[in-house]
């Protein structure tokens, strides 16, 4: 273990932030999100992947 470690842990759990949607976001985002699953979707369907 380093110093730099070793006082990095002392501080305490740093938060990480994913970068994804806040709770409280739009329900527009939410719905081009399901809009997009729902066209990929049709896309494979149709193409014949999997």
């Amino acid at each position: 273990m380093t110093a730099d470690s070793a006082t990095f842990n002392a501080a305490g759990p740093a938060t990480v932030a994913t970068g994804g949607p806040d709770e409280g976001s739009s329900w527009l985002e939410h719905v081009l999100g399901w809009t997009l699953v729902v066209v990929v979707a049709m896309f494979v369907t149709q193409v014949g992947w999997m």
